[in-house]
């Protein structure tokens, strides 16, 4: 069974054996679907996880 996690800075729920790439931030690690995602997180994490409080 897959673990599916959710691409903080687009939305969408990939397993986290497919993700394209990772980021840590404070100690967590976010999946993203693309590279593209990635970047912008990397450039302003607080602006994609206060989405999610």
């Amino acid at each position: 069974m897959c673990d599916r996690v959710k691409d903080p800075v687009c939305g969408m729920k990939i397993a986290k054996e497919v993700a394209v790439a990772t980021s840590e931030h404070e100690g967590k690690v976010y999946y993203f679907c693309a590279l593209s995602c990635k970047n912008r997180f990397d450039a302003d994490p607080g602006k994609y996880l206060r989405r999610h409080l």
